[in-house]
């Protein structure tokens, strides 16, 4: 949700840039009396898809407060925090985990956003990225409004406490079809708990329920994981283009948008974002991604001694192509648990021996084989190709890089961290030269059609723009008016 400063074009002797970064998640939950431990409990189970801020707004029924700061979860909120923010979450409470798409890395970005407004308070918590919120930001801030952070989520409040808006008979509901790109949303108001979701299911977005000794109580986030922490039954997802309202009464659903809107899932979900344990998009991500590597083994087949994965999120892959080759399956490399993430580091020095300390390479298994390396996916490179030197420097005799996801070789703008074609290494390069910079022996990546024979819904109910550069929504003209109530399957080419 941050917008980023383009970053320098690739090339070997550029600064070591970070590898894609995890979305945002949302968590929330209404009438529990542990909302906010199951809240903390939940953004824990979602720490993957954001690791720069967390944040819990709370409802005592008449009032909202919020604790956020920059951080791990367990980095800002500890057993006081939690204990203040309980003693006035009487109502409900909503949590956000946050990495940057637009706005920038920096603490006055840290969701939920809590604001007073002419209809009351309302905090907002938010995954994905809005292609038109500079439009809006513009027309605020020319009509005289003073934003507080960089994000783009703020426009959405800007957008709920207009005159034009509250003047409706449904705001939020009028809100939401102001906004253009993915979002997948959550809102506390004083006295009830709403969720939404784009018209075109970027995002994914759950329902769960908990019993309890005082009765039942309805929960949201990102993913199916954080409910199962939380000892939440899934109910089923937030269809697109709904908003469902928990209260006291119980749960309610009513659409902002209709059902003709083309489905646009996030395929990368599936390849790299959701943590395995999940079920997104109707499918489990664990599952999915070993058919992955099936089918990518089907594809490049190779004379080798091994399989092994890049830890973490090429293990899934590497045990299909293992298992589809007929090749051991083995770990070469060990991850070491206390090394903070790569892309923090502020120099590429530090960020190179950051990877080194993170990524083991046990040179007992590597030296004299021949290798097939799986991973998920090849973004900027200058972290594979380090990875890459390591496996090499400890002796491997053969290193065959096997991809479970075509070359990313256009801009995402609707939620994950790569918006700018010099960042990506597959941008204007063949296969044959990204493997002369990665310095491996041969490189193969999945195919689209590879890919989409993996996915439980049709090709065309995905959304592929990072691959194929056909993006659903223009990002070059974004539009502020209110989204048509009819959305017809448009492709934009590559912006």
């Amino acid at each position: 949700m941050d917008r980023k400063l383009p970053l320098p074009i690739l090339t070997p002797n550029r600064a070591f840039l970070p590898e894609a970064r995890e979305k945002c998640g949302v968590f929330g939950i209404w009438n529990h009396p542990q909302a906010v431990h199951l809240t903390y409990l939940g953004l824990y189970a979602q720490q993957h898809r954001g690791q720069e801020s967390a944040g819990i707004a709370v409802s005592d029924g008449r009032v909202l407060t919020a604790t956020c700061g920059m951080g791990l979860v367990p980095d800002v909120f500890d057993s006081l925090t939690l204990q203040t923010l309980q003693r006035s979450a009487k109502a409900g409470a909503i949590g956000h985990n946050r990495y940057s798409t637009a706005g920038g890395s920096r603490a006055c970005n840290a969701q939920p956003l809590l604001e007073s407004y002419i209809g009351g308070q309302v905090a907002v918590a938010h995954n994905g990225n809005l292609i038109n919120a500079d439009a809006h930001r513009l027309a605020f801030e020319l009509a005289g409004h003073l934003f507080h952070t960089t994000s783009d989520t703020e426009v959405i409040v800007h957008l709920l406490a207009s005159p034009e808006q509250q003047s409706q008979p449904d705001p939020v509901a009028a809100t939401l079809r102001r906004l253009q790109g993915a979002f997948s949303l959550a809102f506390l108001f004083p006295d009830r708990l709403e969720a939404a979701r784009d018209p075109w299911g970027w995002r994914p977005l759950v329902i769960g329920r908990i019993e309890h000794a005082d009765g039942a109580s309805y929960v949201v986030a990102s993913e199916t994981v954080a409910l199962h922490v939380v000892g939440a039954k899934v109910l089923r997802e937030v269809e697109p283009g709904e908003i469902v309202t928990i209260d006291d009464s119980g749960i309610h659903s009513r659409r902002f948008a209709d059902r003709s809107h083309q489905p646009t899932h996030c395929a990368f979900e599936h390849v790299y974002f959701a943590s395995p344990a999940s079920d997104v998009f109707g499918q489990n991500v664990q599952q999915v991604r070993e058919q992955l590597g099936e089918r990518l083994a089907r594809e490049a087949p190779v004379d080798a001694d091994f399989v092994m994965p890049m830890p973490d999120s090429g293990r899934s892959a590497a045990n299909g192509y293992s298992r589809a080759s007929g090749l051991p399956y083995r770990e070469g490399i060990v991850p070491n648990r206390y090394v903070g993430r790569t892309f923090i580091k502020p120099t590429q020095d530090e960020r190179r021996a950051a990877v080194r300390l993170k990524l083991n390479v046990v040179e007992g298994i590597v030296r004299g084989q021949r290798i097939v390396v799986v991973d998920d996916s090849v973004v900027r490179g200058t972290t594979t190709r380090e990875k890459m030197q390591q496996i090499r420097d400890a002796g491997a005799e053969e290193i065959h890089l096997r991809i479970s996801c075509p070359p990313i070789r256009h801009p995402c703008y609707f939620g994950v961290d790569f918006a700018n074609k010099e960042q990506l290494i597959a941008n204007e390069r063949t296969v044959e030269e990204i493997r002369d910079f990665l310095r491996v022996d041969s490189l193969h990546y999945l195919s689209l059609e590879g890919m989409l024979a993996c996915m439980k819904h049709p090709a065309d109910n995905y959304c592929t723009a990072c691959w194929t550069g056909a993006y659903r929504l223009d990002p070059a003209k974004p539009e502020t008016g209110s989204i048509a109530e009819s959305g017809q399957l448009r492709i934009f080419g590559s912006a």
